[in-house]
């Protein structure tokens, strides 16, 4: 089948973009978001199913983490080497028959093989929704870009705690895997059809996989905006693997409340992402990365002050004030990820697998962490202290390498 090709050897800027290229670009960037946070309502049903240690059934999130981290490393450079669709579209089929696989497994241990199998094919949707992103736009018109694809992606972690707590209280844990097995083949056949190829794609002889490594860990200002968008993501990965325990084991509420509740922080992160598609292009992504970095800072430490406060904390304490720090997010990320993909615009898919790679990887590490640090706590501080941490750990980051 032909496809359509927007080859291009420098960002052709587009006066707009079609709004179904945005619509696809949207949906292959959230699947694997989507399978990331639908499952985490379930934790506890994991863990009585499997009769497993909380922390071993994290494993299900934390590895599915690391997958991503991996391929994106993998899969970033393959697109510069083979073009963009060809790598998406086989990410996309992995995808879909790892979460059909996920269904049938009889252990924990098995498990987690098809999530990790199932975060592999995922990952290729958002590296190279970014890639495409950037070989079609400059600097800071791909940060807006990128910024109103992510406010739009948003929605799908925002629904996939609601969902998959729907999901694992009417048909069980193994119905979150039917409907990731489904979407991911939508997006798919989806995919196959309309995607446009959008870069050029390098002659048979080029062997530059190492070299562009090399050229890229080598500057400051580089690994300065991934660090950013890694430790950046910090908070909110040590949240998502804490939140889920301190609500149901600490609070004794349902799997289902947390998946409402979790709409709080997801709407101030949707609100920033739309933020940046507005004011990218007029302030530039450094004052909007310290903008986010000041927000996620400020947030964290109102909502550790008034847990502090309150004697006799709910719900509402730790959720409400997380609205600041989903906004700071919101403003941080999809910022730090366009200056990562643009400091070597010729190699912006292993500039964004690179990016990804770091992201997930402190993602992966954070989630992890958090887990084990409220598992024999009584109290959710150790929770809001190691994203503090995190958040601290960014402004140092950004102001030492990005100059």
């Amino acid at each position: 089948m032909a496809h359509p090709s927007i080859s291009t050897s420098a960002p052709v800027e587009p006066r707009r973009t079609p709004l179904r290229l945005l619509a696809l670009l949207t949906a292959m960037s959230g699947v694997s978001s989507l399978s990331l946070n639908i499952l985490t309502p379930a934790m506890p049903s994991l863990v009585t199913k499997f009769a497993a240690d909380p922390a071993n059934v994290q494993l299900t999130i934390s590895l599915y983490i690391m997958g991503l981290a991996a391929a994106q490393l993998v899969f970033g450079p393959l697109s510069d080497r083979f073009g963009r669709r060809v790598v998406v579209i086989t990410g996309l089929a992995l995808a879909s028959v790892a979460s059909t696989l996920a269904i049938f497994a009889g252990s924990l241990a098995s498990l987690v093989i098809w999530r990790v199998v199932q975060s592999l094919g995922a990952s290729t949707g958002q590296t190279i929704g970014r890639a495409v992103i950037r070989d079609l736009y400059e600097r800071d018109r791909a940060a807006s870009i990128i910024g109103l694809v992510t406010s739009v992606v948003v929605l799908m972690p925002m629904l996939a705690p609601l969902l998959g707590g729907i999901l694992d209280t009417l048909f069980g844990w193994e119905s979150i895997f039917v409907f990731s097995a489904v979407l991911s083949a939508i997006v798919f056949a989806w995919t196959v059809m309309a995607l446009p190829e959008t870069h050029n794609i390098a002659p048979p002889f080029r062997k530059q996989f190492s070299s562009d490594f090399r050229a890229l860990a080598a500057s400051p200002r580089f690994f300065g905006y991934a660090l950013c968008a890694g430790l950046g993501s910090g908070p909110f990965f040590s949240f998502l693997g804490a939140a889920p325990h301190v609500t149901v084991s600490m609070l004794g509420r349902t799997s289902a409340e947390y998946g409402v509740w979790f709409f709080i922080p997801s709407f101030g992160f949707m609100a920033g992402n739309f933020a940046v598609s507005r004011l990218a292009a007029r302030f530039g992504i450094d004052a909007l990365i310290w903008w986010g970095i000041a927000l996620t800072i400020a947030g964290t430490m109102l909502t550790a002050a008034v847990y502090a406060a309150i004697p006799g904390w709910d719900m509402a304490t730790i959720f409400l004030p997380q609205i600041i720090v989903g906004l700071g997010n919101g403003l941080l990320l999809p910022t730090a990820v366009a200056g990562a993909v643009s400091v070597r615009p010729q190699v912006a898919g292993t500039a964004s697998g690179m990016t990804g790679f770091i992201q997930m990887a402190i993602g992966a590490c954070a989630a992890q962490l958090s887990a084990h640090v409220i598992a024999g706590a009584s109290s959710a501080m150790p929770m809001l202290l190691l994203m503090l941490a995190f958040a601290v750990a960014t402004a140092g980051a950004v102001f030492i390498l990005v100059r």
